[in-house]
């Protein structure tokens, strides 16, 4: 048995480092393109070549089934395509407040409106302008993130590493415009991490979200904001076991 670990916008591989000394069997945390060492057009990433770029790196792995897919946040998108493309080989996906879109839908779908309007408006405008919109990487003020993520503030180490540049980077807009299936995706178990006091992405549209699953889930409550692998690593690791 092994662990896939992918992992949400802005961020890389090196958002598990927390969580990976808890783990129970090996893990493997995946850059998507454009993270780490993996050159790509942030302009034009797909969520398709996301997905590539995940089997690829299982596949490199030589990892022993079953596998179980961990993603959090905007990892979900890719997590249909990882599961159609790996077939039999996975036995259960744990979501961790995850982006499921309506079938067909996109990630802009899993946005709070005022942010899914933002966006669109600014790639519109950076579209006119001739230039390549992406997400702001490594804040100036690093207290702007100290209660961005909603549960308690953010400790003073704990702070320092969601924004380091190693896992705090500038990330595509791009793929939230593209469609997302799960139909091709076969019937495994799934689990949903619901974090209560998640402010980029409330519970009550979390609640919507697992909704959109093909099958329903375990619903897992968690007292915690957005980021459960980083605040509550050893909690994280227990849910997983569980599953």
């Amino acid at each position: 048995m092994a662990y896939v670990l992918i992992h949400g916008g802005g961020t890389t591989a090196r958002f598990w480092d927390r969580l990976l000394p808890h783990l129970d069997q090996p893990a493997l945390a995946v850059d998507l393109p454009g993270r780490g060492d993996k050159q790509a057009d942030l302009a034009t990433l797909t969520v398709e070549l996301e997905v590539a770029s995940v089997l690829a790196d299982i596949e490199a792995a030589e990892l022993d089934d079953p596998i179980v897919v961990v993603a959090h946040s905007s990892g979900g998108l890719v997590v249909p395509g990882v599961l159609a493309g790996m077939g039999d080989r996975v036995s259960h996906v744990v979501l961790n407040a995850a982006s499921i879109p309506p079938e067909g839908g996109c990630g802009l779908d899993c946005m709070q409106p005022r942010h899914r309007d933002g966006v669109i408006m600014a790639v519109e405008q950076a579209q006119r302008d001739g230039i390549v919109l992406t997400t702001p990487g490594p804040p100036s003020d690093p207290e702007s993130f100290r209660g961005a993520y909603g549960g308690e503030p953010l400790d003073d180490d704990t702070l320092a590493y969601v924004v380091d540049p190693v896992r705090c980077v500038r990330d595509t807009l791009h793929h939230y415009f593209q469609p997302v299936s799960w139909l091709a995706a076969p019937a495994v178990e799934l689990t949903y991490i619901l974090n209560q006091r998640d402010r980029p992405v409330p519970a009550a549209l979390q609640e919507e979200m697992l909704a959109r699953l093909p099958r329903p889930p375990t619903v897992v409550r968690v007292d915690r904001g957005h980021l459960p692998p980083v605040t509550g690593p050893q909690a994280f690791a227990e849910v997983l076991r569980r599953g």
